[in-house]
């Protein structure tokens, strides 16, 4: 986890900022403060499908202030997405 977080802070550089993770109730979080969910994930989908990952990942965002999760990936998604 601490080795995928720090290849997203090279990767993504000045463009967002990794915020840190955690992992408990059977999933791991990496959150990310970005003005571009859209761009920042495309940068994001790089670097899981480098390192083997992206099919086993959910990507959402949501507003600083918000509650509500949009999914970005899978691409299509129709489940609401929580973080636990």
């Amino acid at each position: 986890m601490v080795a995928l977080e720090n290849r997203l802070i090279d990767d993504l550089g000045r463009s967002a900022k990794v915020d840190g993770h955690d992992c408990g109730s059977g999933e791991a979080n990496i959150f990310i403060f970005t003005s571009d969910p859209a761009a920042t994930f495309w940068i994001v989908r790089q670097t899981l499908k480098r390192e083997g990952r992206l099919e086993a990942v959910t990507a959402a965002y949501r507003e600083a202030e918000g509650e509500h999760y949009t999914v970005l990936w899978p691409e299509g998604a129709a489940q609401v997405f929580r973080v636990a």
